[in-house]
């Protein structure tokens, strides 16, 4: 791996489309009435989540938008470089966690409990994605400077560490 550089998408269409999916379905589900016993019907919850719901899909967006768009993140892949600064210094894989927060803003949104399983789930099968792939990649390839790296960036959820 050392002489080769990283895939540019690396797992990330798998991992978006499967979740995107998962989002579609259980919103189709809920709107056609299949899951109507988990519906929130105060609207105080609803207006709440709603707005947390936005907030979330707009952060993702902005995050989506910064380490695509403003850092050239395939530009630095391609030249084969480990990105720790921008969007990679509070999250290390930041499209990922874009789509991670677009999705779990739009279950938000339709204030139904069963279907805050499944940001659980789009977190824990990234995680393993990570783990069983992209990570494994960037330590090969950068070795300590990739573990030291980790020891300070979360791996989805963006947190800025003292």
């Amino acid at each position: 791996m050392k002489n080769k550089h990283l895939p540019v998408f690396g797992i990330g269409p798998i991992y978006v489309i499967c979740c995107l999916i998962l989002t579609v379905l259980g919103i189709v589900f809920r709107n056609i009435g299949f899951l109507k016993n988990g519906n929130i019907y105060k609207l105080q919850y609803i207006v709440i989540m709603a707005m947390a719901g936005i907030v979330l899909i707009l952060m993702g967006i902005i995050l989506w938008i910064y380490a695509v768009v403003v850092q050239r993140i395939s530009d630095e892949i391609k030249s084969g470089k480990l990105v720790t600064t921008g969007a990679y210094a509070i999250v290390r894989n930041p499209i990922y966690s874009a789509f991670f927060l677009i999705f779990t803003g739009s279950l938000i949104i339709t204030s139904n409990v069963y279907l805050f399983i499944l940001p659980g789930v789009f977190y824990f099968s990234l995680t393993i994605f990570l783990k069983l792939t992209e990570e494994k990649w960037l330590l090969e390839k950068f070795g300590g400077d990739y573990q030291r790296y980790c020891k300070k960036v979360n791996r989805v959820i963006p947190w800025w560490r003292k």
